[in-house]
């Protein structure tokens, strides 16, 4: 089964189910699918978002990726969060001071506002975007 929003000549909005695609199509083309408010049979699909089930849980999907893909992803943040410190909101200070030489170097990863981001990018520091967000630790 699938559901379709539909609108007709008159700009009425309403929504249908269908056997599938093709029955939709059938129905359409034999005059059979009639807007439910004013009766029109000049009717529509309106552009949709398609339905997708959300993941069980974020842990399932980190602990047991399905694809090579999630797989190395959960490798690189599992690499990230093993080899470097998470300074949280922290980011864009602590990687200027480092750069400036103002304290040691070490690894770090944390959050940048954009702004903050492209400052520090167009000052030459060497920080990337991680394709992951990061799990937020407290104290």
């Amino acid at each position: 089964m699938i559901r379709y929003s539909l609108t007709c000549s008159k700009k009425h909005d309403f929504d249908s189910w269908f056997q599938s695609a093709e029955a939709f199509d059938r129905l359409l083309g034999a005059g059979l699918v009639a807007c439910s408010v004013c009766g029109s049979a000049e009717v529509e699909k309106l552009l949709m978002a398609p339905a997708v089930r959300p993941a069980r849980s974020a842990a399932t999907t980190l602990s047991t990726p399905s694809n090579p893909v999630e797989e190395a992803f959960a490798k690189m943040r599992r690499a990230v969060e093993e080899n470097s410190e998470y300074v949280g909101m922290n980011f864009a200070t602590e990687a200027r001071a480092m750069h400036d030489g103002d304290m040691p170097h070490r690894s770090i990863y944390g959050e940048a506002k954009a702004d903050e981001a492209r400052s520090l990018i167009e000052d030459g520091v060497p920080v990337a975007p991680l394709p992951f967000m990061p799990s937020r630790k407290t104290n």
